[in-house]
């Protein structure tokens, strides 16, 4: 596991939009697996800068979301294809036809993760993924206890999964109790990883994946044994490494 660490939420999405950009206009067909909430969201925004400056274009490119809520529409200002829309497509030049989310609509959840799978496994399966990391380390909607081996299923949320993202809807009643999301082992067989941690709240997070065993209790854990993993972690995340403080 390759590890950056840096000042701050700004330089940490930098080094992000850099890393991704430089993949992004090497010419080559790539299919790129993106997260969503708060921690990618100036990330996306550096990349469509960047990507204005320089007229580019990226109809090579096809991407992945990790997850979707269970019973939102795509309309729905809270589902992650509203928020990629948002975010990130609609400002850059991507057909939409190469943007792929679950649909969280569909009337077989089940048959929906086949066909999730099957469309990834179609376009070569994932050349880089970017992830987030949650407080119980949660990586896509793959909470505590899921099998590493699992490939995109349905996921019942977490109380904590869901008050962590109840800030977004009107109250916790309306925040969605499932989610369609890719599994670990999917994840995991993207050829690159790129982990971004950033905050104070996800400082315990940091430490753990550091210190801590490999443990499907921890799910971000498993990235130890993946071989192309870098991990951009600002100073409020990083501060401390198993009681060490870096300066």
């Amino acid at each position: 596991m390759n590890i950056i660490r840096v000042k701050d939420y700004e330089e940490m999405s930098r080094q992000a939009a850099a890393h991704l950009y430089k993949r992004m206009t090497a010419g080559k067909r790539m299919t790129m697996g993106l997260a969503t909430g708060a921690t990618p969201e100036r990330t996306y925004d550096l990349i469509i800068e960047k990507a204005e400056g320089d007229n580019q274009s990226f109809h090579h490119i096809h991407t992945f979301n990790l997850d979707e809520y269970a019973g939102l529409d795509s309309s729905d200002t809270n589902s992650y294809r509203y928020y990629m829309n948002q975010r990130f497509f609609n400002h850059i030049d991507l057909p939409k036809e190469q943007t792929h989310l679950p649909n969280g609509m569909a009337p077989d959840l089940e048959e929906e993760c086949h066909r999730y799978e099957d469309e990834l496994k179609q376009t070569g399966g994932l050349d880089v993924q970017l992830l987030g990391i949650g407080s119980n380390g949660h990586i896509g909607f793959n909470e505590p206890g899921t099998s590493f081996s699992s490939r995109t299923h349905v996921v019942a949320l977490t109380k904590e999964t869901r008050e962590a993202n109840a800030r977004y809807f009107t109250s916790m009643n309306a925040v969605p109790k499932h989610a369609i999301t890719m599994g670990i082992e999917t994840i995991m067989e993207a050829k690159e990883i790129i982990l971004l941690v950033s905050g104070e709240a996800k400082a315990e997070a940091y430490d753990r994946l550091l210190s801590g065993g490999v443990d499907e209790f921890f799910p971000a854990s498993i990235l130890k044994k993946h071989p192309n993993v870098l991990l951009i972690a600002d100073e409020a995340a990083s501060r401390t490494y198993a009681g060490r403080t870096f300066s």
